[in-house]
C-alpha cells in the first residue's frame, strides 16, 4: 500500500511539473470591429470595398465637383460612391423608385417630389439612426423641419438632409452709382421704402420687375408672395398654406399681395409702370440696372440672377446685393431657399455611413472651395468661398432666424406651377381684380 502511494504521488508530482513546462495558447485577440455610429466603423474601415450609389440632377461640371468632394471619404473609408446624374432626372427618378430597384441615395432637388415616394412608404426613416442632438449642431432647425415629411401612415419621418442650396431673399443693385448717388442700403422695410422714395424723388425708378418666362410667366411674383408670407405671418401658416391648409383668399395671404401691390404698383416705383411687368422677362428686367445712369436700381431675385447680368460686371465692385430687410420684427429674418435634399431608399450600414457623412460641413468644403456651392451646414466656413458673391449669400443664409423652401415649388403642381403662375400674372397685367385672381387660383387646388 505505501508503496502505491509513494507512485501515486510521483505521478502527481511529475503531472504538475509537466504542466508548467507546457507552453500556454496564445491569447485570442479581441474584435477590431468599431463601436459607435456607422459613420464611426466607417472611418475604422470596416465598410472597405463596399458601393454606395447615388442619383440626382447633377450632370457636366456639377457632377465632377461632387466627385471630387466625396473623394477624401472614399479614400478614409474605402466605400465607393457611384453617382449617375441626369438631366431628365425628375422625369425617370419615379420609375426607378417604383419599379422596386431604387439607388441607395437620391439627391432630389424639391423636397415636393421627394415627398410622393414618402407618402408612399419608400424612404428610408433617418431619424432611425441619426443623431438628432447632433444633427442640430449642423444645421439650423428649420433645415431638419423642411427635411420632415408624412410617411404612409401619415407620421412625419425624417425623410432628408440637406446639401447645396441657394438663397432668394436678396436685393441686387449697381454698387458704383449706388454709392455715387449716396444711397445706403436698407435694413428695414421702413428704409427700403424711403429708399425707393428717394430714388422717385431724384426722377428714376427704383424698382426692375418682369415676370415674363415664356410658359413659365409668373413665377418671379411668386417668389415675392412667399418672401411677404415669410416676413409679415408665422411660419406655421406658412406651410399651412404650402399644404392648402391655408387658402389664397385667407386674409394672412390676401394682405401679402397687397404688401408686394402697394410696391409694385405705387406711381414711379416699376421700370415700365406695372403695364411693363408682365410684359418684360424676368432675365432682362435688372440690365436697366447698368445703364449710364441707371434706369432702376434696385431687382430681387436669387443668387443665379447674376448670369443674366451683362458680361464684364465684377461682384463688389459693380454690383452687390442686400437681403430683403423684415417687415414685422415678429417673425426674424427669414430667407427663402431653394436646395438639393439627399433621401436614402436602401438601408444598409455602409448606406448610413454615407448618409452620416453628408450631414456634415466637411462633406461639401471641396465644392464650396471649387465655386458653385453654398452650404446649409452650420460648421460650415465663410473662409472656404471663393467669391464674394457664395460668400455674402451663404453668410446670410447662416445667419438666418428661419429657412423655407420656396412655396411654389412644394405645392402640387395643378397650383404652384399652374394657377398660382398665371392667378399672379393676370393680376399683375390688371385683366382680374386680387380678389378674383386669389379665387381663381384656389379653385385649382387638388380635391384628392
Amino acid at each position: 500500500m505505501k508503496k502505491l502511494m509513494y507512485v501515486l504521488i510521483v505521478l502527481t508530482v511529475l503531472s504538475m511539473v509537466l504542466a508548467a513546462c507546457t507552453p500556454k495558447p496564445a491569447a485570442t485577440e479581441p474584435a477590431t470591429t468599431a463601436t459607435g455610429s456607422e459613420l464611426d466603423r466607417a472611418l475604422a474601415g470596416e465598410f472597405k470595398g463596399k458601393v454606395v450609389t447615388m442619383a440626382g440632377p447633377f450632370t457636366d461640371n456639377d457632377a465632377v465637383k461632387f466627385d471630387e468632394s466625396v473623394k477624401a471619404f472614399e479614400e478614409k473609408t474605402g466605400i465607393d460612391i457611384q453617382y449617375t446624374g441626369s438631366k431628365e432626372f425628375e422625369a425617370s427618378i419615379g420609375i426607378t423608385i417604383e419599379g422596386g430597384n431604387p439607388p441607395d441615395i437620391v439627391d432630389f432637388p424639391q423636397p415636393g417630389l421627394l415627398s410622393t415616394f414618402v407618402a408612399k412608404g419608400l424612404a428610408v426613416d433617418l431619424g432611425t439612426f441619426l443623431d438628432m442632438d447632433d444633427l442640430k449642431t449642423h444645421y439650423n432647425q428649420s433645415w431638419i423641419d423642411m427635411g420632415m415629411m408624412p410617411s404612409k401612415d401619415g407620421n412625419k419621418i425624417l425623410a432628408g438632409i440637406w446639401s447645396r442650396v441657394n438663397g432668394k431673399s436678396l436685393v441686387w443693385y449697381p454698387k458704383k452709382a449706388f454709392d455715387a448717388a449716396g444711397y445706403k442700403v436698407p435694413t428695414t422695410w421702413d428704409e427700403l421704402i424711403a429708399l425707393s422714395d428717394q430714388i422717385v424723388a431724384d426722377g428714376d425708378a427704383p424698382w426692375c420687375i418682369g415676370i415674363e418666362s415664356g410658359a413659365a410667366t409668373g413665377w418671379p411674383a411668386t417668389d415675392w408672395m412667399e418672401e411677404i408670407m415669410l416676413r409679415t405671418t408665422s411660419l406655421e401658416n406658412y406651410d399651412k398654406w404650402v399644404a392648402g391648409e391655408l387658402k389664397f383668399s385667407s386674409p394672412e395671404v390676401k394682405h401679402a399681395a397687397e404688401v408686394m401691390s402697394d410696391l409694385w404698383f405705387k406711381e414711379g416705383y416699376a421700370y415700365g409702370g406695372r403695364g411693363a411687368i408682365a410684359t418684360t422677362a424676368f432675365g432682362d428686367s435688372p440690365k436697366p440696372m447698368f445703364d449710364n445712369p441707371p434706369k432702376c436700381w434696385l431687382h430681387k431675385q436669387g443668387n443665379f440672377i447674376t448670369t443674366f447680368f451683362p458680361e464684364g460686371l465684377v461682384a463688389g465692385e459693380d454690383y452687390a446685393f442686400f437681403y430683403l430687410p423684415p417687415i414685422d420684427d415678429a417673425y426674424g429674418k427669414p430667407v427663402l431657399v431653394a436646395g438639393d435634399i439627399y433621401a436614402m431608399f436602401n438601408d444598409r450600414p455602409e448606406v448610413r455611413a454615407v448618409m452620416e457623412y453628408f450631414t456634415k460641413a466637411e462633406s461639401v468644403e471641396g465644392w464650396v472651395r471649387a465655386g458653385g456651392m453654398i452650404s446649409p451646414h452650420l460648421d460650415s466656413s465663410l473662409d472656404w468661398y471663393s467669391n464674394e458673391v457664395d460668400r455674402g449669400v451663404a453668410e446670410i443664409i447662416l445667419n438666418a432666424t428661419s429657412l423655407r423652401f420656396d412655396g411654389s415649388d412644394l405645392m402640387p403642381g395643378a397650383v404652384g406651377s399652374g394657377s398660382f403662375w398665371k392667378g399672379m400674372t393676370s393680376y399683375v397685367s390688371g385683366s382680374v381684380d386680387l380678389d378674383t385672381a386669389l379665387k381663381e387660383i384656389d379653385a385649382a387646388w387638388p380635391t384628392e
